[in-house]
């Protein structure tokens, strides 16, 4: 069976847009649950600024707590020189870091142009200096909400860039779910070929419901690393209305019925997912919890027996 690697953001990605703060007690143990369900990664918090995220304000104070297990990694999003000395004081295994390849999604999103993104993070990988890995995640890869098509020898020529300044990692992101499978294995087949020696990640949500046959079409391409958010939780201001990410627990349900080795506790994972509509106060949109894995069988009416 390949081996599939699931990185969880929930904590992250799906936690900053929430309106209401989650206490830090509520994210440390969500962080230990899911410790010891299999994750290859989590993405724990974020070293942004507290006034431009208040949610993940507690940053220190959660990496600080967590107890980490071995063999998982617990990443961090780190957006700037400052972000990175925070983060390097608390010992994360990677840090992520973040840009958009559609010029106006980057202005409206982190109030600067695509060079001048580049030209800041190249400062951070550069500051590090090898001390903790670093992933770079390109954002609207297949799409851009307001420009449209992002050509993809721009997703490529970006990729490149940050290769040449040797990040351990890449991630493909379909921000606002604009992606199709098509496009997922046209992307996917040539990054392989031109990034072997990188780690290849990808990000979809699931705005338009493609997101499982997006990791389906990865998968088949030969992708064996992904993202995904507890419940399906996250997206993007920019895709008024829509869903998240793609919910972990369905994507890893999904590939474990097709004989994929994800790692993953699916059990332990439905039971939190089915805990995190009273973390968040709402319902998630994630649908395995609700429904019970296909094997999950029920009892049969008992008038069958009758018509036997």
């Amino acid at each position: 069976m390949t081996r599939i690697y699931f990185n969880d953001v929930v904590t992250r990605d799906g936690f900053q847009i929430e309106p209401n703060f989650i206490p830090t007690e509520d994210k440390v143990r969500l962080i230990d649950a899911m410790s010891q369900c299999g994750f290859a990664k989590i993405e724990v918090t974020s070293f942004t600024s507290p006034k431009a995220i208040p949610m993940l304000r507690d940053a220190e104070e959660v990496m600080g707590k967590i107890q980490r297990v071995p063999g998982v990694e617990y990443t961090v999003l780190v957006p700037n020189l400052r972000g990175a000395e925070r983060a390097l004081e608390s010992k994360a295994d990677e840090f992520n870091l973040v840009m958009s390849t559609s010029e106006t999604h980057n202005l409206a999103n982190l109030r600067m142009g695509r060079e001048k993104s580049f030209t800041g993070l190249a400062e951070v990988i550069r500051y590090v200096d090898g001390r903790t890995p670093i992933n770079v995640s390109l954002s609207t890869a297949f799409g851009c909400p307001m420009e449209g098509d992002v050509p993809q020898e721009v997703v490529e020529q970006f990729c490149q860039r940050f290769a040449d300044l040797g990040v351990r990692g890449l991630t493909i992101c379909d921000t606002t779910g604009m992606a199709n499978p098509a496009q997922v294995i046209q992307m996917s087949d040539s990054l392989q070929k031109k990034f072997p020696q990188l780690q290849l990640t990808m990000h979809f949500h699931n705005t338009r419901g493609m997101g499982l046959a997006n990791v389906l079409a990865a998968v088949q391409s030969g992708i064996v690393r992904f993202d995904g958010s507890l419940g399906g939780l996250g997206g993007c201001p920019y895709a008024p209305g829509a869903s998240g990410n793609i919910s972990s627990e369905d994507a890893i349900h999904m590939l474990d019925a097709m004989g994929y080795d994800t790692g993953v506790n699916i059990p332990k994972l439905l039971d939190l997912a089915r805990e995190l509509p009273q973390i968040v106060g709402h319902p998630v949109p994630g649908q395995v919890a609700k429904a019970g894995r296909s094997c999950d069988l029920h009892p049969a009416p008992g008038y069958i027996q009758e018509l036997q």
